[in-house]
């Protein structure tokens, strides 16, 4: 069941709330979620809750038809079964802590529960867990983890001598997952499914898992020639500006609500710093502004130029400031990254325009 915690009486206004705060614009949330029940139905799909860690969100998604979850934390797993949203949980992380495993094998009576291998080791400790299902993570593409293809059949059979149960195979081609030439990464991405598809041969199992927001669409057009039998999406519910530039048919539902605290001739600044936000694909965006940069609790911006109405018709419009935001006034940030955005707030806001409708829990953040 879906944990839902109505806002405090007074917090009838996103000017009510405290800043930071992550604000999602309901309306355009619910646009993502019908557009990708569309584009992948019901199994096709299995979202990755890191995207934005709340069992309440979830819970939307499985409205919508998906009931088989991604997970990249032992954290995420355990909240996700408690939630009752365990029908089919995959973690798709390596994990070497045999106690933290056994925290998960703990639930299998309650929920299915699919851990990620790639070596011996990753297989040993979910054996000794009591873990009963496992994906081959492989590589294909993505320097990180996932064995190599020519090792995942071997991998396979010593998982199954171990009396693990193989449901097949997965892998991340997150290297592919933001192109300027959406051509090319529709070529790359159906290269790397060849590899990953023959693994699969050798691996056995039903399963072939791999995907994300970024390249969902290829999966979606392309199925036959892809052979994936699920996507792991994760960044198409709430969006950031990283993904918006691909031009996905999905809407920014969240922002990071700040304050003005300081305002001057040239610039202003709020109160959403390096503690707010993800950073690591670049700056955040505020519209009509230019961000100048970040530091740990503010953002310091500036209006951007714009032309001039009292321009004589001979002469051209001149550029002029807009009027720098006055203190005390609200701004709405739009990250670069949800993911790590998401884990550093405690509840989201649900809003449409200035009404709070309600408040989430962030459940699922932390280890």
């Amino acid at each position: 069941m879906r944990v839902r915690v109505s806002p405090p009486a007074r917090m009838t206004s996103v000017h009510d709330l405290a800043t930071p705060a992550a604000v999602v614009d309901i309306d355009a949330l619910e646009h993502n979620l019908a557009t990708m029940a569309t584009r992948l139905p019901g199994a096709l799909l299995r979202p990755h809750v890191k995207a934005h860690k709340s069992t309440a969100l979830a819970d939307l998604q499985r409205q919508h038809g998906h009931r088989h979850f991604t997970c990249a934390t032992v954290r995420e797993m355990i909240g996700m079964a408690r939630a009752g949203l365990g029908d089919d949980l995959l973690l798709a992380n390596e994990v070497v802590d045999v106690e933290r495993l056994r925290e998960l094998a703990a639930l299998q009576d309650q929920a299915m529960i699919t851990v990620a291998v790639d070596s011996d080791v990753t297989v040993d400790a979910a054996a000794q867990a009591g873990i009963r299902h496992v994906l081959i993570d492989v590589n294909i593409g993505l320097p990180r983890c996932g064995c190599a293809p020519s090792d995942a059949g071997r991998l396979a059979d010593a998982a199954r001598r171990r009396g693990l149960v193989v449901r097949g195979v997965m892998g991340y081609e997150g290297h592919l997952m933001v192109s300027d030439d959406r051509a090319a990464q529709r070529r790359e991405t159906l290269s790397a499914m060849e590899v990953l598809n023959r693994t699969a041969l050798d691996v056995g199992g039903d399963v072939i898992s791999a995907g994300g927001t970024g390249n969902h669409d290829v999966h979606a057009e392309h199925r036959a020639d892809t052979g994936v039998t699920e996507v792991q999406a994760g960044s198409y519910a709430l969006m950031d500006t990283y993904y918006g530039t691909l031009g996905l048919p999905f809407r920014q539902a969240l922002s990071i609500l700040g304050t003005v605290v300081s305002s001057h001739e040239k610039w202003a600044v709020a109160d959403v710093g390096l503690k707010s936000l993800g950073m690591d694909h670049g700056n955040p965006s505020i519209a009509g502004c230019k961000v100048w940069f970040c530091s740990d609790e503010h953002i310091t911006f500036a209006t951007e130029k714009v032309e001039s109405r009292a321009a004589s018709p001979v002469r051209a419009a001149s550029p002029v400031r807009a009027a720098q935001p006055t203190v005390g006034s609200r701004v709405r940030v739009i990250p670069a990254h949800v993911d790590p955005t998401m884990a550093m707030h405690e509840h989201l806001w649900l809003v449409r325009g200035d009404e709070v409708l309600d408040r989430w829990p962030i459940d699922l953040r932390g280890w």
